[in-house]
This record gives C-alpha cells, sequence and structure tokens, in this order.
C-alpha cells in the first residue's frame, strides 16, 4: 500500500482536470523532521531591523523553493530599506481566478541574550519545545507553509489558483515592505495570514478551540499637550495656568470616558460561541449581547472585564507622561500619550475629534504619532471557514472554530486596506501558558509540527482548487 494507508488517509480534494490528492491526518514520513529543521535554521537568521539579515534568509528560503522545482521568474526578492519582502508565485492552471495570497513576516523583534537563558539566534531543542527568537512569531508558520508549498509541488499538485506567498521583512517595526506588498496584491481573492488565529490547548494538552482571525482593530497613538508660561515654582499663580494641572484634568477625562457599543458579525458570533465555554454572569451577558447587540447591561458587564471590553468598544488610554523641566520651576509643557485600539471601521480622524471633545481644552494640542491604517473586518466567508473547519477537523477532530478580532495589528490591517479579505489562521496549536511572544525565552512546542502540517496542506489543496 502507498505511503496514504487507511490509517492516515481522511478525506480527498479533487484538483484539475478531476485528479484526486489525498487529505491525510498525518503529515508523510520525516516532514515533521524537515520542517523542524527549517525552523532551526530560520531562528538562526538574526532578522533584527538594523542587522540587515532579511535577504540572507528571504536568499535561503528562495534556495529552497529552487532546489523543489519552483520557476527562478517565479521567485523574487524586493530590496526595500535595509530590509525587503519575498514573493513566490506558483501560477495557477485557470487564469482568470485571482490569486490565493499565503501572509507570513521573515522579521523578528529584538531580543538581548544577556536577558535570555539561551542565545536567542541559536536554536535549540530541548523538554519538546523549539527555543529561540522568532521560533513561534512568525517562523512556526513560515517554515510550516515552506514545508508544505514544497510538499505539494514533490506530490505533483497543480493548483487551479494561482498560490502567492508574500514574505514581509518588517511586519514588527514600520511594515514598510507590507505596505509594499498589500498594493501590490490588491486584487488577490483572499489572504491566509499565518501570523494570526491559532489554536489552544488546556493545561493538560486537550485542544480546546481554533481562534479564526478575521478581523483587528486598528492601532493609533495620540500626544495631547499643554504649555504654559513657567516661572519659579514660589509663585505659583492660578491652576488654570498650570501646564500639568491642566493635562490632569484632561486625563481624568479620557479616563471616564468610554466610546460606543458596537458589534459586527465577527463580534458577534464570537461572543456566541465563547458564551457556551463561559460559567456565570459573564457568559450570560455574552450570550445576550449576542442576540441583541443593544442590550446596555450586557455590554457594560462586557465592558468591566478587560478580556473583552475590546471586543465591544474602541478603548483609548493614557500610557505615557511627560511634563516639567525642572524641580523648582512651573512647567512649560506637559504632555500624555494615548494609545487607542480603535473598532474596525471606525476612522482614525473621527477618535481623534471625539478625544478632542472630551478633552474639552482649546489650548490643548493634538498629534498622531506614526501613520495608523484602518480597515474594516473580513466577511466570515462560508467558503473559508467550511474550508479551515475542514483542516482543523483533519489535524484535531472535534475542535471548534471561533471567529475573532484581534487587539493587535499584523500584515492583514494592510491587506485589509486595499479591500482584500485577510484571515489569521496560524496552525499552532500551544497552551497559553506557553506563550512567550515577544517575551523572553520565546519557545514553539514540537508536538504541534505534525498537525500544523495537516493543516496547512488541507487549506491550500482546498483553497486553491476551487
Amino acid at each position: 500500500m502507498s505511503r496514504w494507508s487507511k490509517a492516515v488517509l481522511a478525506a480527498w480534494a479533487v484538483g484539475v482536470s478531476g485528479v484526486a490528492f489525498a487529505l491525510p491526518a498525518t503529515p508523510p514520513a520525516g516532514e515533521a523532521d524537515r520542517a523542524l529543521e527549517l525552523l532551526k535554521t530560520a531562528v538562526s537568521f538574526k532578522t533584527v531591523e538594523g542587522f540587515h539579515q532579511i535577504p540572507a534568509f528571504a536568499n535561503y528560503l528562495a534556495g529552497q523553493f529552487r532546489q523543489a522545482g519552483f520557476a527562478e521568474s517565479d521567485i523574487r526578492f524586493q530590496p526595500i530599506g535595509e530590509t525587503g519582502a519575498l514573493t513566490v508565485t506558483w501560477p495557477g492552471t485557470d487564469k482568470a481566478l485571482k490569486p490565493l495570497v499565503i501572509s507570513d513576516h521573515m522579521d523578528v523583534v529584538a531580543a538581548d541574550p544577556k536577558d535570555w537563558t539561551r542565545d536567542p539566534f541559536k536554536p535549540v531543542v530541548e523538554n519538546g519545545y523549539v527555543y529561540g527568537r522568532g521560533s513561534l512569531d512568525n517562523k512556526f508558520d513560515v517554515a510550516m507553509v515552506v514545508t508544505t508549498l514544497i510538499r505539494m509541488k514533490q506530490e505533483g499538485y497543480k493548483p487551479r489558483r494561482t498560490i502567492i506567498l508574500a514574505l514581509s521583512g518588517d511586519e514588527e517595526t514600520a511594515m514598510a515592505t507590507t505596505r509594499v506588498l498589500a498594493g501590490q496584491l490588491k486584487n488577490a481573492e483572499l489572504v491566509l495570514n499565518g501570523d494570526g488565529g491559532g489554536g489552544t490547548l488546556d493545561e493538560n494538552g486537550k485542544p480546546m478551540v481554533f481562534g479564526f482571525q478575521a478581523g483587528e482593530k486598528t492601532y493609533a497613538d495620540f500626544e495631547i499637550s499643554f504649555t504654559s508660561p513657567g516661572g519659579h515654582s514660589s509663585r505659583p499663580g492660578s491652576p488654570h495656568e498650570n501646564a500639568i494641572y491642566r493635562l490632569a484634568k484632561a486625563i481624568d477625562r479620557i479616563a471616564s470616558y468610554q466610546f460606543p457599543v458596537q458589534s459586527n458579525e465577527l463580534t458577534v458570533a464570537y461572543l456566541k460561541a465563547t458564551a457556551e465555554k463561559t460559567p456565570g454572569a459573564l457568559g450570560d451577558a455574552m450570550r445576550r449581547f449576542a442576540a441583541n447587540p443593544k442590550d446596555a447591561e450586557a455590554a457594560a458587564t462586557l465592558s468591566a472585564d478587560p478580556e473583552y471590553i475590546g471586543q465591544v468598544r474602541t478603548t483609548c488610554v493614557a500610557t505615557m507622561l511627560q511634563g516639567g523641566h525642572a524641580l523648582n520651576a512651573l512647567p512649560q509643557k506637559a504632555s500624555v500619550s494615548v494609545n487607542c485600539r480603535i473598532f474596525p471601521g471606525v476612522k482614525v480622524a473621527d477618535v481623534e475629534a471625539t478625544l478632542k471633545q472630551v478633552v474639552a481644552d482649546k489650548d490643548a494640542t493634538f498629534a498622531t504619532i506614526g501613520d495608523p491604517t484602518a480597515s474594516d473586518a473580513s466577511p466570515l466567508r462560508p467558503d473559508v471557514m467550511d474550508a479551515v473547519k475542514k483542516a482543523v477537523d483533519l489535524a484535531h477532530p472535534g475542535v471548534p472554530v471561533v471567529p475573532n478580532m484581534a487587539a493587535g495589528a499584523s500584515d492583514s490591517l494592510h491587506f485589509r486596506a486595499n479591500g482584500v479579505p485577510s484571515y489569521g489562521v496560524s496552525a499552532v496549536f500551544m497552551k497559553p501558558s506557553d506563550d512567550f511572544a515577544h517575551g523572553l525565552n520565546e519557545r514553539a512546542p514540537v508536538a504541534a509540527i505534525p498537525g500544523a502540517l495537516v493543516q496547512w496542506h488541507s487549506l491550500l489543496i482546498t483553497l486553491s482548487s476551487r
């Protein structure tokens, strides 16, 4: 019998010309080991901003695709500053279909070896984990996707819909490469993002739920400042002339304000599904809100919980303070940084206008920090949902797929801003207590690799054959 034995054969996908391709519930022999080696090699590239390692890592990945038989003309690295973007295009047989894009990022956040138990850029496999910066965010899914595409090529699969792997080089910082890729690929049918969503295990290692990320809140920072003439601290004068006092009042007003309750298809579906696993008053509030988003009492209960307030409102919170210039002098300037996580579909300018109304001081100055980009949530398309459920069930039978909205930002933000539906479908299943992304001693569970390979294989074949 072929390697697709009855023990592993779970489903079939019909590709072009009626050719059937196996969708097994376990990866082929040796594939998990190959994916692990690719992940370890990926971690060894110090793809931190300023170290100029993105081109080297991209060249390594490009070499993997060349060896697998991908055409040189379909592999492209675009230098952008000291970093860049890598795209690998696998042409489909039906040129009328829009391409399927896979999005991941090659860069990682900084890591100081002095703070780590192990060198963050020398991958170590220990106690069932791959340790190293980027082992989870985002080189785990990069390694799984690259391994899967090479496997599909070697199996003789011919996608009906063109597949484009788009790897950005500065997702953790300026997202300049992301903007370039999103602009170039704005004609895509949809994006599958390995840097979002993912599976959750309980503390005993049992698969609990798969998060299907279909939206992100817009990230925006504002600086609100007050100025005053200053002077000697022995002559305080009127409190209304003191920049720190006026700023303190503004901060109090911001702290007391709540943005209007909002909902969309995504948040309603998430709260409805989460309510089934949430006991007590909180679970009851979720059910009521999902049934009627105008239920003020339910919204208030959810807003009182830090875990869920972001699902029903835009949030703005003071995060940094600066003021004064000497202990014995009246302040000439005082400012506060306010971080906002904005509900999908709401404009950044509208949030700034609201903050100005809340502060209610004509002498306050507002400045937007950076260049925030807003986008709507992606629709919960039945074809995508079905494909994800099929892939997850193949690797982890019976695990529910729950749509969610992230509070942070990923490359999906810019694809959505260009009108391309984007979905976070990271294939790693892990315990919340194992999540050290961006933190010390980042690690990824080795045991997650086989299921991740099964999931990506099923998902890519299903969606590229339609």
